[in-house]
């Protein structure tokens, strides 16, 4: 009976200790919910902000785009012995002697084509006129339902700025804006290749040194790689568009290969500006409508069979951001920052998307069951499995 263990005694010893786990465990699912919040205020304010601090924060994140861009070309620049300031300086001297280059291909026959848009638009505005002379019955069937219904047509003109009056004002921000980016992204340039050279010296922190180097690295691959394709896709579009006007007789097919080249980077609203432009020229320039609508149809097609084959095929093993993540990102970035935000959507996506993949996702269901809120990432993991 002495040696029997007292229930009395050791029961002191648990309940502390269930309690601590309890205590622990609630103070942890607390903070999850605290930064749970905080993540979804932020998403939802921060719309609001960066679009009324556009001037702000668009070339910070323009010029952290350029830069992952721009990385590998830097880092070939700075083994053949570059120094750090000079790399960057030459990548970003390439990069605008070639964007320099395709807008001068691009923009002087544009500049000679618009001397042509008033006389387009009066040929385009008489067959419009002859189809809707065609159409007359339209127009007499709703004057009747019109008159029927008591109401009289009204016409309102609101006075409104000309285009040459809104450019003017929009000039000096806009070459402010771009000369911000530029020197931005050449500090961005430069201070990554020192951050680089200081970790790989640094034997201190080899563990840090390496996981940073990892996210840099396959954030910087995923981006430019993404990229790099689609610019290859372009141009390649871009020469088949460019011989299309070739044999189509239109002018300049130089410059509608470089503006196919540049619209196509601009999901869905690329596309419709390029048709629009070939509708124009096409019905101003032809003999009759059917032969005018031939080029915007040719164009319709090749894009159709670009979009829904060709890019898929190319990118489907390189680029594994869901397909609805990539329809959020475009509307969300282009409701805040318009076209500049829709051409940075999916470069900001995969951004995101390679920085939670090696520091870990937030695991927001398994929160709601019980689980921890992040979970680490799939390289991270990786890494301390092996």
């Amino acid at each position: 009976m002495a040696d029997m263990p007292d229930p009395d005694l050791e029961a002191p010893a648990v309940l502390p200790r269930a309690h601590d786990e309890w205590t622990g465990d609630t103070r942890a699912r607390l903070q999850s919910a605290i930064v749970l919040l905080l993540m979804a205020g932020l998403f939802l304010a921060l719309p609001f902000v960066l679009s009324i601090g556009s001037v702000v924060f668009l070339p910070p994140v323009t010029a952290l785009v350029m830069t992952i861009i721009l990385a590998p070309l830097a880092d070939r620049l700075s083994r053949i012995g570059l120094p750090g300031m000079l790399a960057a300086l030459m990548a970003l001297l390439i990069m605008t002697g070639v964007i320099v280059a395709a807008l001068g291909l691009i923009l002087q026959p544009a500049f000679a084509m618009v001397d042509q848009v008033p006389d387009m638009l009066q040929v385009v505005s008489r067959r419009f006129a002859e189809l809707r002379g065609n159409l007359a019955w339209i127009n007499d069937f709703n004057r009747q339902l019109a008159r029927l219904m008591g109401h009289s047509p009204r016409e309102v003109v609101l006075a409104s700025p000309s285009v040459i009056e809104q450019v003017a004002f929009a000039t000096p921000s806009v070459v402010l804006e771009v000369l911000v980016t530029l020197l931005m992204t050449f500090f961005m340039i430069d201070t990554r290749l020192r951050v680089q050279r200081r970790l790989a010296r640094d034997g201190h922190s080899a563990n840090a040194s390496v996981r940073i180097a990892r996210v840099m690295r396959d954030v910087q691959d995923r981006v430019a790689g993404y990229l790099l394709t689609v610019a290859l896709i372009n141009l390649g579009v871009g020469v088949i568009v460019a011989g299309g006007a070739y044999a189509f007789g239109l002018s300049a097919p130089i410059m509608w290969g470089g503006l196919a080249f540049v619209f196509n980077f601009l999901p869905y609203l690329g596309p419709l500006a390029m048709m629009a432009l070939l509708a124009l020229v096409g019905l101003g320039t032809a003999s009759s409508v059917a032969v005018g609508i031939v080029p915007m149809l040719a164009f319709l097609g090749l894009h159709a069979i670009e979009a829904n084959f060709v890019t898929p095929a190319i990118l489907g093993a390189r680029l594994t951001v869901s397909p609805v993540s990539i329809l959020l990102a475009i509307s969300y970035f282009s409701w805040i920052w318009g076209v500049p935000g829709a051409l940075l959507s999916v470069p900001i996506l995969l951004i995101l998307e390679a920085m939670l993949d090696n520091l870990g996702r937030p695991n927001v269901i398994g929160f709601l069951l019980g689980e921890p809120l992040f979970r680490p990432g799939t390289t991270t993991a990786a890494a301390r499995s092996g």
